[in-house]
C-alpha cells in the first residue's frame, strides 16, 4: 500500500472517531436518567483560567467505526500537489494525525510547469481532539480533555493577494 493511501485512511479515520467521540459527549451529556439524573457519574474541576469544567466519563468502542474505501487520493492529482506529514502523540486520541504540507510555492500548468501567477496555499480544518491527561487529588488515575486543533488537510491554488500603494 503507499503512504498516501495510508494517511487518507488514518484521516479518515481520524475523522470518523472525532464525529462519533463529539456524538457521544453530546448524548452522554444530554440524556438524563429517571429523576433528572445523568446515567454518568459527573465530576466537576477547576479548569485553567479559575472555569469549573464538568467531567464525564467517555468510553470508546471500536465496533462502531466503520472501515471506509479510501477515495481517489487528490495530493498527487492536484495542480496543488502537497504530502501528509503524520505525528504521533500517544496522549491524544486519536494518536495519529496527518497535516497536508503544500509543495509548491506556484500552482502546475497544463504542462506540469510550475505558474508563479497563482499561489499554493494550505486548506485549515478544525478538528476535535481528547487529550489524556493526569488526574489530580484523591484518585489516581487520567481523565480526558476536550481540545480542538487547526489542521492542514489539502491545498489549493489560490490567486495572489496584490496590495496596491498610493
Amino acid at each position: 500500500m503507499s503512504s498516501a493511501n495510508n494517511s487518507s485512511k488514518v484521516t479518515l479515520f481520524c475523522v470518523v472517531a472525532m464525529m462519533m467521540m463529539k456524538m457521544m459527549m453530546v448524548e452522554a451529556a444530554a440524556t438524563p436518567k429517571a429523576g433528572g439524573q445523568s446515567k454518568h457519574p459527573k465530576t466537576h474541576t477547576e479548569a485553567p483560567g479559575g472555569a469549573e469544567a464538568e467531567m464525564i466519563p467517555l468510553q470508546i468502542d471500536n465496533k462502531f467505526l466503520k472501515h471506509y474505501r479510501s477515495v481517489r487520493p487528490l495530493q498527487n492529482a492536484s495542480i496543488s500537489p502537497w504530502t501528509n506529514n503524520i505525528t504521533n502523540d500517544a496522549t491524544l486520541v486519536p494518536p495519529f494525525l496527518s497535516e497536508a504540507r503544500c509543495l509548491l510555492r506556484g500552482c502546475l500548468d497544463l504542462d506540469g510547469v510550475e505558474d508563479l501567477n497563482l499561489e499554493s496555499r494550505p486548506i485549515m480544518h478544525q478538528v476535535m481532539l481528547l487529550r489524556r491527561v493526569k488526574s489530580k487529588g484523591a484518585e489516581p488515575g487520567y481523565h480526558y480533555r476536550l481540545e480542538s486543533r487547526l489542521l492542514a488537510v489539502g491545498c489549493t491554488c489560490v490567486r495572489p493577494t496584490v496590495q496596491y500603494q498610493d
